[in-house]
């Protein structure tokens, strides 16, 4: 039998039965397994080094949970030509579901207004702007899966959706051809890039200047798109209303005092692991191990981008 090992929290049997009666999984691997595994399924929050690689002479093809790669060194697997393969779309409409979640509970004020009720302050309860969807731009930084979701969430409660992706096809009816005119335009405004050298901060202070006054910003992309401190900012003089973030750089999140305002909502990093997402993510993972260790085409490889190899 093959071995796969499993680097993170994962559940044994049902990755297991995913990779089928040819494969032994170990998802407590100890150092032998790792000799000679001939291939991984690693969590979101397990740092893939060159000193892992180094540990797996055997390796032949790692699968990622998820499509974010941050933590894997892909020059690395690159010159080693081992395959990462990721799950798009596996959790999806999950993180589509809690990025408007955000939205709305920062838009009808819930966590202050919970805090109102809860010490008694009834009486203030009309001191605090509470916002409707409807009739509201919704800018959208980025169109992947998980933007094209939550684009079809807010058409649905009556929003405006402008989307920004210079690598995407977006309809002309809603693209905006700048990250400056989405801005200017938007009442709400949704994170969905990856993190790399050219959108580290991507949202800071000149970028917040430019939003619609009272807006909401939802970051449940990457941690690190997000300067923390310009928000902040930005929370404090009324330029922004509030602030979602289930993505922290790094994780698990240091304190930072934008966490302790009232106005900003915060999770840490669990949008996209709800019970449906999880199961998917597992078994799309284990399912491209297998077909690649049995010869069969992946097309969800995150790396070897040079022709020929992926």
């Amino acid at each position: 039998m093959r071995l796969v090992i499993g680097l993170g929290s994962l559940p044994r049997e049902l990755i297991a039965s995913a990779l089928g009666d040819d494969f032994e999984f170990i998802a407590t691997p100890s150092e032998a397994d790792y000799a000679i595994a001939e291939a991984a399924i690693v969590r979101a929050d397990f740092d893939f080094t060159k000193a892992v690689f180094e540990s797996m002479p055997m390796l032949k093809a790692i699968a990622r949970t998820g499509v974010g790669t941050d933590r894997v060194d892909l020059v690395e697997a690159d010159s080693r030509k081992i395959p990462v393969i990721i799950t798009p779309g596996s959790n999806s409409q999950a993180v589509a579901e809690g990025t408007f979640a955000y939205m709305l509970a920062l838009a009808k004020r819930l966590p202050v207004l919970t805090t109102l009720v809860r010490t008694s302050g009834w009486n203030s309860r009309e001191d605090y702007r509470v916002m409707d969807l409807e009739g509201k731009t919704l800018g959208l930084v980025g169109f992947g899966r998980i933007a094209r979701i939550v684009a079809k969430l807010a058409l649905a409660f009556g929003m405006e959706v402008r989307a920004f992706d210079p690598y995407a096809e977006i309809p002309e009816l809603i693209k905006a051809q700048t990250l400056d005119e989405l801005l200017k335009a938007s009442h709400f405004l949704s994170v969905h890039v990856p993190l790399t050298r050219e959108t580290r901060n991507l949202i800071s202070t000149r970028e917040l200047e430019l939003i619609k006054d009272g807006a909401i910003l939802v970051n449940c992309s990457r941690g690190g798109i997000v300067d923390l401190d310009a928000a902040l900012t930005a929370l404090d003089s009324g330029k922004l209303l509030g602030v979602g973030l289930d993505s922290f750089d790094p994780e698990p999140a240091e304190p930072h005092p934008i966490y302790d305002n009232p106005n900003v909502l915060l999770s840490p990093h669990v949008m996209g692991l709800s019970e449906n997402a999880k199961s998917m993510t597992y078994v799309m993972a284990a399912e491209g191990i297998r077909d690649f260790l049995t010869g069969k085409k992946v097309e969800s490889i995150a790396n070897l981008m040079i022709e020929g190899e992926k």
